[in-house]
């Protein structure tokens, strides 16, 4: 095996690893909100994996052999999987976080009117890119999803923490989605996205990343609120 195939497992470890460590953090205490966690994220999970398999098998986006261990299952390769819980895992740590650190820091207001502004982008955004799958469907489904959880009116006590929690895990985005799709490990058929790169990354994720954020910030905090156990 070369040593390039390690690409993206390594990417996942690196994006785990200091999330993982500091989970016993005396303030953050994050490991005690695992049985409210672990759901959220695999309930996500299923919902992503299966768009992921779906678009692979459309040849929407494919996957380098030369980045990855070359275990498949479903057409996916293992840390495509394993994304699926490491980042989620990794951002709703950013979000723990700063729950505790900053917790008198409100602006729900300014964030439920960006949120509106978000919902009619991402709907525009959507409807004149028909014609490019992976752009019309993240951004509807982003946009659909984000009217539900603003429109329900049981998470505007958490806009706040939620997208600063977002722009903080830009950085980290930027940096191994630069990785991903510089090698390039995950590749885009140009005939379903906008072809407006940050960098190399498709502008598309920047949406992705926001709506994977969204969907186990939501259910995570509806479970802990709702106590079903």
């Amino acid at each position: 095996m070369n040593l390039q195939q390690y690409a993206y497992a390594s990417l996942l470890v690196e994006t785990i690893v200091i999330p993982l460590a500091l989970s016993f953090d005396k303030k953050v205490h994050f490991w005690t909100n695992w049985k409210y966690l672990f759901p959220a994220i695999l309930i996500t999970a299923a919902v992503f994996i299966y768009w992921d398999i779906q678009f692979t098998q459309a040849e929407i986006w494919s996957f380098n052999h030369k980045y990855v261990l070359g275990y498949y299952f479903q057409g996916l390769p293992i840390e495509e999987w394993l994304f699926f819980l490491v980042v989620p895992y990794a951002c709703l740590f950013i979000y723990e976080v700063l729950k505790s650190y900053i917790p008198k820091i409100e602006l729900p207001n300014l964030f439920l009117v960006t949120s509106l502004g978000l919902i009619v982008l991402f709907a525009t955004i959507s409807y004149f890119n028909r014609g490019q799958l992976y752009t019309f469907f993240n951004f509807l489904f982003a946009g659909i999803f984000l009217a539900y959880v603003i429109f329900r009116n049981q998470f505007k006590q958490h806009l706040t923490k939620f997208y600063f929690s977002y722009f903080i895990a830009l950085i980290p985005f930027l940096i191994i989605n630069g990785v991903l799709t510089a090698l390039p490990v995950v590749e885009y058929h140009p005939a379903h996205v906008l072809n407006i790169r940050v960098f190399t990354i498709p502008v598309e994720d920047f949406g992705y990343l926001f709506l994977l954020l969204l969907m186990n910030t939501s259910i995570y905090e509806t479970l802990k609120t709702q106590k079903y156990y």
